[in-house]
């Protein structure tokens, strides 16, 4: 493994009951602070809740062609001084539950891998996801049928210690085309919110996510959390081959950005006028 950037541990992560009911109530008051959003909350009454532990972001600049081939034509490539992005994502999801439920044990809990770029329509910069790695079958299933997602079974796991955050991937044998990941990753430095203005402001403060299929067309999903108070971080990356289906190479080490936790609503998905 090759260290692309040092950094101190990770403190370790027990997960208990009395956390699930914090995370609920720290969805909820979310909607309490929305001055920093960049347009007002949507209509109506959000979908599910959820909420992000020990994430990942790793960014790499990706030639434009390499990812326009990948988008769909209604939806124009968002860059930051010219230059196109692309992460990769891991993280736990914990709490996930629909409006007024509680979560239900056994669909709540479950580590993901996702693959992003960033895109822009009607004037909203959101999030294009190419791929979402996830062991949890209903979880899978949910995410496809209700938001379009493009959700792949896998067999993912996370151990987070003292030492910091280790998650491994692999696309179970039935779904195609296969891939794999595995890494070590943790903080390394001090949290902070993100400069407005700032690359690291602009890749992480989304507030909105796009999605493109033949049923439904264009839609669009809004979502609200606080802003990200973000950490340097450093990676050990063992195996990565979740970027070979989509043709695209990168090059040099990625920007690295690690978030403790991160309380998330969503509304329903809404088609692109």
């Amino acid at each position: 493994m090759s260290e692309v950037l040092l950094g101190g541990p990770a403190r370790a992560n027990p997960y208990t009951p009395l956390d699930s009911l914090r995370a609920l109530l720290a969805q909820r008051r979310s909607l309490r602070e929305t001055a920093h959003r960049p347009w007002s909350l949507p209509a109506g009454r959000w979908l599910v809740g959820q909420s992000w532990l020990d994430l990942l972001f790793a960014h790499w600049t990706v030639a434009h062609d390499d990812l326009r081939r990948l988008i769909p034509p209604e939806l124009s490539l968002d860059t930051y001084d010219g230059h196109c992005w692309l992460g990769l994502v891991p993280f736990r999801m914990r709490t996930v539950r629909f409006i007024d439920c509680p979560p239900v044990l056994g669909t709540s809990s479950f580590p993901e891998v996702n693959v992003r770029t960033y895109v822009v329509r009607d004037g909203r910069p959101g999030v294009f996801f190419l791929s979402l790695d996830a062991g949890n079958p209903i979880a899978v299933l949910l995410g496809r049928r209700l938001y379009d997602l493009p959700y792949l079974r896998a067999e993912v796991s996370m151990k987070t210690d003292a030492a910091g955050v280790a998650v491994s991937s692999k696309r179970l044998a039935t779904v195609r085309p296969a891939a794999v990941f595995a890494a070590s990753y943790r903080p390394a430095g001090q949290p902070a919110l993100a400069p407005p203005g700032s690359l690291e402001h602009w890749l992480t403060e989304r507030y909105c996510f796009y999605t493109a299929t033949a049923a439904h067309g264009i839609r669009r999903t809004e979502v609200h959390h606080l802003p990200w108070r973000l950490q340097p971080a450093a990676l050990e990356l063992e195996a990565n081959s979740l970027l070979a289906p989509f043709a695209i190479t990168v090059d040099g080490a990625p920007l690295l950005h690690y978030s403790r936790a991160q309380h998330v609503v969503a509304w329903p998905p809404v088609r692109c006028a």
